[in-house]
């Protein structure tokens, strides 16, 4: 079980990760939503109902307490995914996509 720190409504897992306690939501999850779609506290709290509005401004304020740790997290994760997608080879399903016929407006011809 993680340990609650001083910090209300965040609490730290055995691998340093903030949780937001009582809910089963990491705070970097809550973040990514405040950076990737500029959503406020409350458009945040609106899209996970099972959030209270305290619970996500604390998640926010522990990001920016703890900012630069987060967004090397953020990178780090982003490095890793786009990794991931390079060595994935394309799917059969993918490749014929590809390979469909298109006509001279760029429609693509269904046979």
């Amino acid at each position: 079980m993680p340990e609650t720190t001083a910090t209300p409504h965040i609490c730290m897992d055995e691998q340093g990760r903030a949780w937001i306690d009582d809910a089963n939501v990491k705070v970097i999850e809550i973040v990514l939503d405040h950076i990737a779609y500029g959503w406020t506290a409350e458009s945040i709290q609106e899209n996970h109902p099972a959030l209270t509005l305290a619970q996500v401004y604390a998640a926010l304020a522990w990001y920016y307490d703890h900012q630069a740790d987060l967004d090397a997290e953020i990178e780090g994760q982003s490095e890793r995914l786009q990794a991931l997608r390079a060595a994935v080879k394309p799917s059969p399903l993918a490749r014929r996509a590809l390979l469909r016929p298109e006509d001279a407006q760029g429609q693509v011809i269904f046979l």
